[in-house]
């Protein structure tokens, strides 16, 4: 049993509601909460969510699919004992294509998921972001740090919504005794994700099978930290059940430079692309890393997957769909 799947056995759901399940973290949380059991409402506009990443479970018994903007009034049947709110653009690519949409989701979304949380008594978990120390001047970054954020730059409508989402989950539980927690989700990569989503895995192994230039940006020299589908998955389940307020960090440890992933990319994938270098986008960050104490404290989870054998996975993925690239 994979980190995922036994998370999700370790508490019985009885139904679940994930906005944003459409999405690429969504629909991962959609087919293993299904797989332990539970009744899941996916609530997506598809804005950015596919419905290939659904199109599995559609005939499945107990999925059920709600077409709906989060911002907006929705209904889901029956009550959920479970709320999992990942309704947000989260690539570069769509969240600068998307700025309105993206703050609308942080607000007005979380707003009316916390409202559904506490009128069914549900345990509700939003999926917030290392974006939220922006540009880190502490590293690795716990959660007792406040973050160094440009409020008003390019990335400001994914890390704002963010850090509000996270202030509004925090009001309403201390306001309203919703049991709520918030998780703050670091790079997550592997199988279901757009090659021209804009993050830089989907977009290195798109490269490297077409025999293109890798596009790093800067000099290369700037880190991420991965955490492959599976182990994030396990750590969202793990954190739900806890009923831990949080944040916590959900992440890997391990850093990567980007410049050292790109040529592990090539390496794994066999091919004879070269690196082309690029300009840095504004405010990208230097270094991401997160410190997980806390998650391996209280809710006894790290990761498992390395990044050489989660990138093997993620480019089996997209050999085998190259509708995804």
């Amino acid at each position: 049993m994979d980190t995922a799947s036994a998370s999700a056995a370790e508490h019985r759901w009885e139904h679940v509601v994930v906005t944003g399940g459409a999405g690429f973290v969504g629909s991962h949380l959609c087919a293993t909460l299904l797989a332990s059991g539970a009744a899941v409402t996916c609530v997506d506009d598809f804005s950015t969510g596919r419905r290939e990443n659904i199109s599995a479970l559609l005939e499945r018994p107990g999925f059920v699919l709600v077409e709906a903007n989060v911002s907006e009034p929705f209904s889901v049947g029956r009550r959920p004992d479970l709320v999992l709110h990942f309704a947000s653009p989260a690539s570069p690519a769509d969240y600068l294509r998307l700025p309105l949409h993206t703050l609308e989701a942080g607000s007005s979304g979380t707003r009316r998921a916390l409202e559904l949380a506490h009128e069914s008594e549900a345990r509700f978990l939003l999926a917030s972001t290392s974006e939220v120390y922006g540009d880190p001047q502490q590293h690795p970054q716990n959660e007792r740090y406040w973050g160094n954020v440009n409020p008003v730059g390019p990335r400001s409508v994914y890390d704002e919504a963010k850090r509000f989402g996270e202030a509004l989950t925090t009001a309403e539980a201390e306001a309203h005794g919703t049991d709520a927690g918030i998780v703050r989700l670091f790079n997550t990569y592997g199988p279901g994700m757009r090659g021209h989503d804009g993050r830089a895995v989907p977009t290195f192994v798109r490269q490297a099978l077409a025999g293109e230039p890798l596009t790093v940006t800067g000099d290369g020299n700037q880190t991420r930290s991965l955490c492959y589908i599976d182990d994030t998955v396990g750590g969202v389940l793990r954190a739900a059940a806890a009923r831990l307020r949080g944040p916590v960090n959900i992440g890997n440890p391990d850093e990567l430079t980007m410049l050292e992933l790109a040529r592990l990319v090539i390496g794994l994938t066999g091919s004879a692309s070269d690196i082309r270098f690029i300009d840095r986008p504004v405010d990208d960050p230097a270094v991401r890393c997160p410190d997980i104490t806390l998650a391996r404290d209280k809710l006894q989870w790290e990761p498992r997957v390395s990044a050489e054998e989660g990138l093997r996975r993620t480019i089996a993925w997209f050999r085998e769909h190259p509708e995804g690239r």
